[in-house]
């Protein structure tokens, strides 16, 4: 503190050690330097930086140049020459991104700088750490163990979300009972009755029985790598693939959360620096399915994929087909991504310095208050919030109707030409947009429109399930496209107030709920027209 003071003072001047680039960038660096003597206005101490800076591009610096000494930079015809010029000759002496040259060479400076004024008596990165990283970030291994391990997370979160699932069901069936026997007793009248209860309350209860086991379970579970130091290790695999779509690898990060729930996905883009980057990964959040959607994927895969399968074959075969479901929606959030960066939100990737921690200890009770308090009730809490509406909605629809046919299945025929045309039938594609408030309630959607009832309908016996969309003609190219757009479409309200609520805007909601919807529809479209040549 003292040495900085005398510095404040200038008591000390001290003498800069500047960074050393490639000869290739100094070279660069020189020719503009060399133009940029003839405006005089630039003090020299400063020629240098200022030079680095108009290679670099960044116009938000060269705009704050230009009205600090009040020159032309970001327009002068003659600068831009000279900069593509270094430019292409920068490119021809090396492939890489410049703005990671230029990151890796101060980096590599300061390395040298603190090796000879400082020293340690123990390292945190040890070679213990060095050793595992050199398999987990390897180009040979790290995505295999990447997917085996959202394989094993994916596989714990279905398996084990079923029995508490199960239990609340039941507990939530026999406090139904009850609320039935309490109405009947205190003479409400009939459609009064089934509107809350039958309604509301069913809707309510359904979704936070689907909901929140598996965000219960998921959320540790990520949580825990995320406390081990494994998802810097992610970042770090797939960051080449996003800086080819002008993002950051950061973005993978936020997807994963997307897994849990895309509200607490969205929330994480957060940690994302870039204004522009953090909306790309605001937008093509959706693209990966959450733990509301996965219930429908296994259903669908179990019994039209792995339906010749029996026992822990079946779980494993249903397991693979949703994992390539996840692999086409991040390819598609890949994409977009590139095509966003291209057009609306145009830029170059960001440089960052993207640290391994060491790996640590996870700590077990941090571990439980920030997956269970911090993630799985804040999103549980705005889902139940648009659980009540929508279950007044969805009773309306199956229970009002026009000479005698419900606004349901008018509704459902009128979307049918159109359902065709994706592969799908009209009930499938009203229960998705009846499902808007949780995807979790697209299923039993489903089924009520199938069996003609009039409330939310559940079935634990996947086979019975399955023997209900056989009967009402599904096949094994309805299954597929189901499963495409189940990942593929719009976000769930949760997910839509959140993306306003962090883009601050009502259209990059509107947008976001466009992109994968027009995604899912012309991949099924493509995928009906292949399967009518073939079959």
């Amino acid at each position: 503190m003292e040495t900085v003071l005398k510095i404040c003072k200038k008591e000390i001047i001290p003498k800069a050690n500047l960074v050393n680039y490639p000869d290739y960038i100094e070279n660069a660096i020189s020719s503009i330097k060399e133009y940029l003597q003839n405006f005089k206005i630039i003090p020299k101490r400063l020629l240098r930086w200022v030079s680095l800076k108009i290679l670099d591009g960044d116009k938000n610096i060269l705009k704050s140049i230009e009205e600090k000494f009040n020159i032309s930079i970001i327009n002068n015809k003659d600068l831009d020459n000279i900069r593509k010029k270094a430019l292409n000759n920068i490119q021809k002496e090396n492939k890489e991104n410049l703005k990671d040259i230029i990151v890796s060479s101060i980096i590599n400076t300061c390395e040298k700088v603190s090796n000879y004024v400082c020293t340690y008596t123990d390292s945190n990165y040890s070679n213990k750490d060095k050793k595992i990283d050199k398999i987990l970030t390897s180009k040979i291994f790290g995505f295999p163990i990447m997917l085996l391990f959202l394989g094993i997370i994916f596989w714990i979160t279905i398996v084990g979300a079923n029995y508490p699932s199960e239990i609340l069901f039941s507990f939530f069936s026999w406090i139904q009972e009850k609320l039935i026997f309490f109405a009947n007793f205190i003479n409400c009248p009939d459609w009064l009755s089934n509107l809350l209860i039958s309604g509301v309350y069913q809707t309510l209860t359904w979704i936070i029985s689907v909901m929140l086991p598996p965000m219960a379970i998921f959320f540790p579970l990520f949580t825990f790598l995320e406390d081990l130091g494994y998802l810097p290790r992610i970042a770090f695999n797939v960051d080449g693939f996003f800086k080819k779509c002008s993002c950051s690898g950061k973005q993978m990060i936020t997807m994963c959360m997307g897994f849990g729930c895309n509200a607490a996905g969205v929330t994480g883009c957060r940690i994302i620096n870039s204004p522009r980057e953090k909306l790309i990964a605001i937008l093509t959040n959706n693209f990966i399915p959450c733990n509301g959607r996965f219930p429908f994927l296994i259903t669908i895969s179990t019994v039209f994929i792995a339906g010749t399968f029996q026992g822990f074959g079946a779980s494993i075969i249903s397991t693979i087909s949703v994992i390539l479901v996840i692999l086409l929606g991040m390819f598609c959030a890949l994409i977009v991504s590139k095509i966003l960066s291209k057009t609306i939100l145009k830029g170059m990737p960001s440089s960052f310095v993207l640290e391994l921690p060491p790996y640590r200890k996870p700590q077990l009770g941090k571990i439980f208050i920030r997956s269970i308090f911090d993630r799985t009730l804040f999103v549980l809490g705005r889902a139940i919030s648009v659980a009540v509406p929508a279950g007044l909605v969805i009773w309306i629809f199956a229970n009002v109707g026009i000479n005698g046919e419900s606004l349901l299945s008018i509704v459902a025929n009128f979307l049918n030409p159109f359902a065709k045309i994706l592969g799908l039938d009209g009930y499938i594609l009203a229960a998705f947009i009846l499902g808007i408030p949780a995807n979790e309630i697209v299923l039993p959607i489903i089924l009520m429109c199938y069996l003609g009832g009039n409330s939310l309908v559940n079935m634990e016996d996947i086979s019975s399930i399955g023997q209900i969309l056989i009967q009402n003609g599904w096949n094994i190219l309805t299954a597929i496209n189901v499963m495409i757009f189940t990942c593929l479409h719009f976000p769930c309200a949760t997910t839509l107030l959140t993306i306003k609520k962090e883009s601050g805007s009502f259209k990059w909601a509107f947008i976001s709920f466009l992109l994968p919807t027009v995604c899912g529809i012309i991949i099924c479209m493509f995928t009906t027209f292949i399967y009518n040549i073939f079959v």
